[in-house]
C-alpha cells in the first residue's frame, strides 16, 4: 500500500497525529491528523505574531507602551491556546466547523500581525478580538445572528473577529458587511469611498457618499469618474445639490480647476464663467485662489466651515509652491533683482500665503531675502494690519516660521503699539485646548526652541503663559488642556539646560537624547534598516553614490542580484543591514513596484526594520512614511514637510526619534549623517545625540547644516508624543 493511500484512511479515520493541552491543568487531548496541520500554522503564525517587534521570543514589546505590550503577550500566549482547545473539545463543533474554525485562527493571528505593522489593528485590542472570536464559535455553531456581539465594537475588532470566511454561511452575514462597512467609514472617514467600491449596493451607500463626499469632495469627484458600479451610484442622487454640482464638475474636461471654489459654486457666489477668466492665467488663478481662502477664512471665525475648505487650502499650497517657491528656490544663485521678479505682482496677503503654506520647502534665503521683505513692505511694514487683513488666518504657524527664520523681532517691530505685540504672543499660546488636532501646539512648542536662542525675554514671556494657562485648565479640570500645558511647560523648561528638566520622568515618554544599541537589534543581533530612493535624476544620482560608497568600503559587501532592490551588509563588526530599492522610473510607478518588493521581502523574512531612511524630495516623502513600522528607533528624512509629516511618521512609530531638516535637505549632509550613524552601528555603539550630532556637525560644516533638527531638540514631535501618552489618544 502506498504512503498516500495510507494516509488517506488515517485521515477518514480520524486517527490522532498529535497531542495538545491548553494549560497544565487540562487535560491532554489527542488532535487529528486531518487537523493537526491546522494547529501547525496556529502556532507558525501565534510565534510571527509575537516576533512581529523585531525579537522572535514569547514577548511582544511595545517600548512606547510597557502595559499595552504586557496585556497583548498575555492575550497571545493564553487566549489563543485556550480557543483552540475548545474548538477540539466542544461536542456540539463538528468536524467540518473546527477546521473552518482553526484556519480562520490562523488567518485572524495573520491579520494582526499584518494589521498592528500598518496601524491598522491597536495591540490593546488584542484580547478583545480573541475574546470576540470565542463567542462568535459559539453564536455561529448554534446558527444564530453574530450581529449584536460585533455591533458595539470600533471596527478593527469587529472586521478581524470576523474574518474567517467559515462566517459567510451565518445567516446575518449581509448585514454584517453593512455593519462593517459603517464601522470602516467611522474610522477610516478617507478611504471610505475606496471601501464602497466594493459594495456600492450597500443600503447605507447613499448617506454614506453624501456625509463623507462632503468631508473629501475631491475623493467623491474622482469616484464620480470612475465609470464604475460605484460611479452610477453617485450619479443617481439628484436631490442633493452639492453630490449634483461635484458630478457636473466631473464631466467637465478641466473640473478639477474649478473644484477649489466649490463652496462658492454651490452657493452661487462665483460662476464657471468667472473661474474661467483666470483659470489659464498663474497669477490670476493664485490671485482667486487667496481671495476666496481668505472668504472662508472669515466665515470660518463666525462658525460657518466651507464644504472643501481643506481642498482649497491645499490647492493653494501646491499653486504657491509650483509657480513661486520652486521658482526662487531655483534661482538662488541670480541676483535678487532676477531672482524674485516672479513675486513682484504678489500682494502682502498673497505674500503671506506664500509663506506659510511653503512650510519645508521654501529656502532659508528665499523667505528672509524675498518674501518676507517684500511682504512687509507691501503692507507698509504694518505687521498688525497683515495679520488683521488674513483674519489672523494660520498665524500660529506664521509666528512659529518667522521664529525659526529669525524675523519674528523685526515683524514685531512694525507694530505701532507694542502692547498688540504682547497681546498677539498671549493669544498665540492661549486657547490651545479648543483647537482641534495638534497641529497649533506644535507650532507653539517649534516657535519656543527658536526664540528661546534669539528672543529670551519674549521666550520668558511665553513661559509664564503656559504655566498660567496650565493653572487656568486645572481650575476648570479641563483634561486635554491641562495635558497641552503641562507637557508645553516641561518642554519649555528642559529648553535651559539649568533646570535639569528628565523629560522622560517628567512626561513619561522614552529617553530623547539617547537610544540604547540593543533597541536596534533582533533576536540573532541584527540591524535592519531600510532606505528608499526615487527614479527622478537627483534620486538616481543618489542611489549611484549610495552603491559606490559602499561597494568600495571594505567593512561592507553589497549584494546586487535582486532587479528591484539591492543590501548592503557589514562584513565586520555587528551585522547591520541596509535594504535599498532601485529608483526605477517614478513616471511608470516603478518607485512602487520596487519598494513594495522591498517591504514583502521583509515581510516574508520577518525583518522589522528599526531604521528608515528617506532619500528623495520633500514630496516623496509621505510615500517613504507610509512603509514605517512601529519597530522603527530612528527615521531620518532629511526635509521635512512640517506638521503633517511629523505626525504621520509617529502615527506609524509613536516613539520614532526623528531627523529633520527646516527646509530642503542637502546631499552632502545626509550622506555624513547616514555613514555616522550605520558606523556607530557597525561598532555596537549606544545612539547619544548630543556628541553624535558634534561630530555630524563637524563633518558636514556647510551652509544648511543649521536648519538640521536634533530629535532631542525637535519640541513639537516631543509634544506630539508626550500628548498621546498622557490622553491615551492612539490613532491608526
Amino acid at each position: 500500500m502506498s504512503g498516500k493511500a495510507l494516509l488517506n484512511i488515517f485521515i477518514s479515520l480520524g486517527i490522532a497525529s498529535g497531542v495538545f493541552a491548553q494549560g497544565s491543568n487540562e487535560p491532554k487531548i489527542n488532535i487529528p491528523i486531518n487537523r493537526q496541520l491546522f494547529h501547525d500554522n496556529i502556532v507558525k503564525e501565534k510565534q510571527l505574531l509575537l516576533g512581529s517587534d523585531g525579537k522572535m521570543d514569547n514577548e511582544f514589546t511595545i517600548e512606547s507602551n510597557l502595559d499595552i505590550a504586557q496585556l497583548a503577550t498575555q492575550a497571545i500566549n493564553h487566549q489563543v491556546d485556550a480557543i483552540r482547545f475548545m474548538i477540539e473539545t466542544d461536542s456540539k463543533i463538528d468536524a467540518r466547523l473546527k477546521s473552518g474554525y482553526l484556519v480562520g485562527l490562523a488567518n485572524i493571528l495573520r491579520h494582526m500581525r499584518q494589521g498592528w505593522l500598518k496601524r491598522q489593528v491597536n495591540p490593546s485590542h488584542f484580547a478583545q478580538i480573541f475574546s470576540v472570536y470565542k463567542k462568535l464559535i459559539e453564536v455561529n455553531t448554534e446558527k444564530k445572528s453574530i450581529i449584536p456581539y460585533v455591533e458595539h465594537f470600533p471596527y478593527d475588532i469587529a472586521y478581524t473577529a470576523t474574518l474567517p470566511r467559515i462566517f459567510e454561511e451565518n445567516p446575518s452575514y449581509n448585514e454584517l458587511k453593512d455593519l462593517l462597512l459603517v464601522k470602516f467609514a467611522a474610522q477610516y472617514p478617507d478611504k471610505t469611498f475606496q471601501e464602497l467600491s466594493k459594495y456600492p449596493d450597500s443600503k447605507h451607500a447613499d448617506s454614506l457618499i453624501k456625509a463623507i463626499g462632503r468631508q473629501y469632495p475631491e475623493q467623491l469627484y474622482s469616484y464620480a469618474q470612475a465609470g464604475n458600479a460605484l460611479s452610477r451610484r453617485i450619479k443617481s442622487i439628484k436631490e442633493d445639490t452639492f453630490v449634483k454640482t461635484v458630478v457636473e464638475l466631473s464631466e467637465m474636461k478641466s473640473g478639477q480647476i474649478y473644484f477649489p471654489f466649490l463652496d462658492n459654486l454651490v452657493k452661487g457666489k462665483i460662476t464657471i464663467a468667472e473661474l474661467d477668466a483666470a483659470k489659464d492665467d498663474r497669477l490670476k488663478y493664485y490671485r482667486l485662489l487667496v481671495k476666496t481662502q481668505m472668504d472662508y477664512a472669515r466665515r470660518a471665525l463666525n462658525g460657518d466651515i466651507a464644504i472643501g475648505f481643506k481642498e482649497l487650502t491645499a490647492r493653494l499650497q501646491r499653486k504657491g509652491n509650483d509657480e513661486f517657491v520652486n521658482e526662487i528656490n531655483a534661482l538662488h544663485e541670480s541676483p535678487n533683482a532676477i531672482r524674485f521678479k516672479c513675486l513682484q505682482p504678489l500682494t502682502a496677503q498673497e505674500l503671506y500665503y506664500l509663506a506659510v503654506f511653503s512650510d519645508g520647502l521654501i529656502y532659508t534665503s528665499s523667505y528672509t531675502q524675498g518674501v518676507f521683505p517684500l511682504m512687509m513692505s507691501k503692507i507698509n511694514n504694518r505687521g498688525d494690519s497683515l495679520l488683521m487683513s488674513v483674519s489672523f488666518d494660520h498665524y500660529r504657524k506664521f509666528i512659529r516660521q518667522a521664529a525659526g527664520y529669525n524675523t519674528l523681532k523685526t515683524f514685531f517691530s512694525t507694530f505701532p503699539n507694542k502692547k498688540d505685540a504682547s497681546d498677539l504672543m498671549t493669544a498665540f499660546v492661549n486657547g490651545l485646548e479648543k483647537t482641534k488636532g495638534l497641529e497649533d501646539g506644535v507650532d507653539v512648542a517649534d516657535s519656543y526652541a527658536s526664540l528661546y536662542e534669539t528672543m529670551p525675554e519674549l521666550a520668558n514671556q511665553m513661559l509664564k503663559n503656559v504655566k498660567a494657562n496650565y493653572e487656568r485648565n486645572l481650575k476648570a479640570n479641563n483634561r486635554r488642556g491641562i495635558a497641552i500645558y503641562n507637557i508645553l511647560y516641561k518642554l519649555f523648561l528642559s529648553a535651559d539646560p539649568k533646570q535639569n528638566i528628565d523629560l522622560t520622568k517628567e512626561l513619561g515618554i522614552p529617553p530623547v537624547y539617547n537610544i540604547p544599541f540593543q533597541s536596534f537589534t533582533n533576536e540573532k543581533g541584527e540591524v535592519i534598516t531600510q532606505m528608499f530612493f526615487y527614479g527622478d535624476e537627483d534620486g538616481m544620482m543618489d542611489f549611484d553614490i549610495f552603491v559606490r560608497t559602499f561597494a568600495n568600503d571594505p567593512k561592507w559587501k553589497l549584494d546586487q542580484s535582486n532587479s528591484k532592490f539591492v543590501v548592503a551588509k557589514t562584513t565586520s563588526g555587528a551585522p547591520v543591514y541596509v535594504f535599498a530599492n532601485r529608483p526605477l522610473p517614478n513616471t511608470e510607478d516603478q518607485d512602487y513596484v520596487a519598494q513594495n518588493a522591498m517591504q514583502e521581502y521583509l515581510e516574508k523574512n520577518n525583518l522589522a526594520p528599526t531604521v528608515t531612511f528617506h532619500r528623495g524630495h520633500s514630496y516623496h516623502a509621505p510615500t517613504s512614511v507610509s512603509y514605517i513600522t512601529p519597530t522603527s528607533r530612528v527615521v531620518f528624512m532629511g526635509s521635512c514637510g512640517g506638521f503633517f509629516l511629523i505626525d504621520s511618521i509617529l502615527k506609524k512609530s509613536p516613539d520614532a526619534h526623528i531627523i529633520s531638516s527646516k527646509q530642503t535637505g542637502y546631499r552632502d549632509i545626509n550622506l555624513p549623517f547616514i555613514r555616522i550613524f550605520l558606523e556607530n552601528l557597525r561598532q555596537r555603539k549606544d545612539i547619544d545625540w548630543i556628541p553624535f550630532w558634534k561630530e555630524f556637525r563637524a563633518a558636514a560644516h556647510i551652509t544648511g547644516m543649521e536648519d538640521y533638527i536634533p530629535p532631542y531638540k525637535n519640541l513639537g514631535a516631543l509634544f506630539i508624543k508626550a500628548y498621546k501618552r498622557a490622553t491615551g489618544e492612539e490613532e491608526m
